[in-house]
């Protein structure tokens, strides 16, 4: 059974977020000034192959583990379809 997996990857809240920082700027000197903060992350889905929805995310979760983020500096949510 095929299924799609999306993957959120962030990075940690108590990190800075640099990229988040220049989007802020950039959006304060147009005048959006009701922002008040703005983090950068990515979105990843993956069409899974597998027998159930929990190998699935199994799957998922040692993908976002070993290479679609850094554990160091993100975490990441996994939303099985």
């Amino acid at each position: 059974m095929t299924f799609t997996v999306e993957i959120k990857v962030m990075p940690h809240k108590e990190l800075l977020d640099p990229q988040g920082k220049a989007v802020i700027g950039g959006l304060h000197s147009l005048g959006l000034n009701g922002i008040e903060d703005v983090r950068i992350g990515k979105s990843i889905t993956l069409q899974v192959n597998a027998a159930t929805a929990d190998q699935a995310r199994e799957l998922a979760e040692e993908a976002s583990k070993k290479l679609l983020s850094n554990p160091v500096m993100e975490y990441f949510e996994i939303h099985v379809n």
